[in-house]
């Protein structure tokens, strides 16, 4: 616990103390995050969503349904990324070389480095840091050490695109056999256990098992502690996708089980862009291989395990400053606010005739993510043409995903930065064009 408050106390602050020999000191500007008044306990939905919208500086030309793509900073966090901006512009090589005593580079991105493994449940020493969950999934999936030619990889049509693609990579680099399936619909949480479990028992040589934890298609939200159970009894490691559930939901490494997690920072966090993580757990550190036999660090250094090419340092040292944020929030009532943005529009839209939505009405099984189709809605093509449609004629940017094996979809996405009124207008929109494909 104190270290939990020294890194939110470092967040706060937000200062750099460097010196070059006796003569200087340097620091970064004092964050703005001190400043920002916490969000006041006892809000209704309403007060709730005035006092979360007042934290952003946004456009709202175009109503953006879109934050399963990239969650806005607030102005606080966006303030505190250009401090860290101009400081390491001002430094630049002294400081990214850790050239002068007193000016370290890592000691400062281990502060986030440290401030991550707080917020998922993990240690700093099984975290690193890097640009995004893409990235950190593509490190894990590619470089699994222990697959060998026939082992099988599994993966279903709810996982994101890439990490499919990376699944199907081990085939071509491994020989791995892949087996794909469908999670059959509606997806009920005992239709997903079934169908995994089924899955499993299908496939003997089972080695690993691509898991998303929340859909980027339909938002669905999987019981993850109970697949990677079942997946462990048969000997088949979990490589977990949480990039949609770290920074939404409250997240607790210690309950779900998985060994191996990728996850953005610039999604739900609202951190920077091109930031995110990976988790190994440290007694299995060694099953994943060395990036592309990186050799910069040793084996034993996770950071052998990502690129190591220049990256967006600045932005790596916003994250305390993002996380600050969510801790004056409180993440349980900012995950009980985007459910409730979501249950408020698909409630409305679901009066609607001839709209079908995605997702059964389940406790667990969703968060801000959520889907619609148009009666008639039937290919990628006509799904593109809703996304233009609304956007153009109704102000308003839904997005069209493929994948599902029921179909394309529509998926709507709320931040806390959007209002009712904001939603309001997207039923609007889907009563217009509900007979647009009938």
């Amino acid at each position: 616990m104190t270290e939990r408050r020294q890194l939110f106390r470092y967040a706060a602050a937000g200062s750099f103390t460097a010196a070059i020999g006796a003569r200087a000191a340097f620091a970064s500007p004092t964050s703005s995050i001190a400043k920002a008044a916490a969000i006041p306990a006892g809000l209704d939905f309403k007060g709730l969503q005035n006092a979360l919208a007042a934290l952003y500086d946004v456009d709202r030309t175009v109503i953006n349904l879109d934050a399963a793509y990239y969650g806005v900073m607030t102005r606080e966090v966006q303030e505190t990324y250009f401090e860290r901006l101009k400081w390491v512009n001002r430094y630049n090589s002294t400081f990214l070389r850790s050239a002068v005593e007193g000016m370290p580079r890592d000691p400062e991105l281990n502060k986030s480095r440290a401030a991550v493994a707080a917020l998922v449940g993990g240690t700093p020493e099984e975290i690193m840091l890097c640009g995004g969950g893409t990235e950190a999934l593509y490190a894990l999936i590619v470089n699994y050490r222990p697959l060998t030619s026939g082992d099988a990889v599994i993966y279903a049509d709810v996982d994101y695109d890439e990490m499919q693609y990376a699944m199907d990579y081990l085939e071509q680099s491994r020989g791995a056999k892949v087996v794909r399936f469908a999670l059959p619909e509606p997806h009920t949480r005992a239709n997903i256990l079934a169908a995994y479990e089924r899955v499993l028992r299908e496939t003997p040589r089972a080695k690993l098992l691509l898991l998303t934890h929340v859909s980027n298609r339909n938002g669905l939200v999987v019981p993850v502690a109970e697949i990677v159970s079942m997946a462990k009894v048969r000997g088949v490691d979990v490589i977990l996708d949480s990039a949609q559930a770290v920074g939404q939901m409250p997240f607790d490494l210690r309950t779900y089980g998985a060994d191996f997690v990728g996850f953005s920072l610039h999604k739900w966090l609202g951190a920077p862009l091109g930031t995110g993580a990976i988790y190994i757990r440290k007694d299995r550190q060694a099953d994943i291989q060395p990036w592309l036999g990186n050799r910069v660090y040793k084996a034993e250094d996770l950071r052998s395990r990502i690129p190591t090419g220049t990256v967006d340092v600045a932005a790596r040292l916003t994250v305390p400053g993002a996380l600050a944020v969510q801790q004056q929030i409180g993440i349980e009532r900012k995950f009980a606010h985007l459910r409730a943005l979501r249950d408020y529009w698909v409630e409305r839209a679901r009066d609607v005739p001839g709209v079908e939505l995605m997702l059964p009405a389940e406790a667990d099984n969703y968060g801000a993510i959520s889907a619609f189709r148009l009666r008639g809605l039937r290919t990628m093509e006509q799904a593109r043409e809703v996304q233009t449609r609304f956007a153009t004629q109704h102000r308003v940017l839904v997005v069209a995903k493929s994948g599902l094996a029921s179909g394309p979809v529509m998926r709507v996405t709320p931040a806390l930065f959007n209002t009712t009124a904001e939603l309001d207008r997207l039923v609007a929109a889907i009563q217009t064009e509900r007979n647009l494909f009938a």
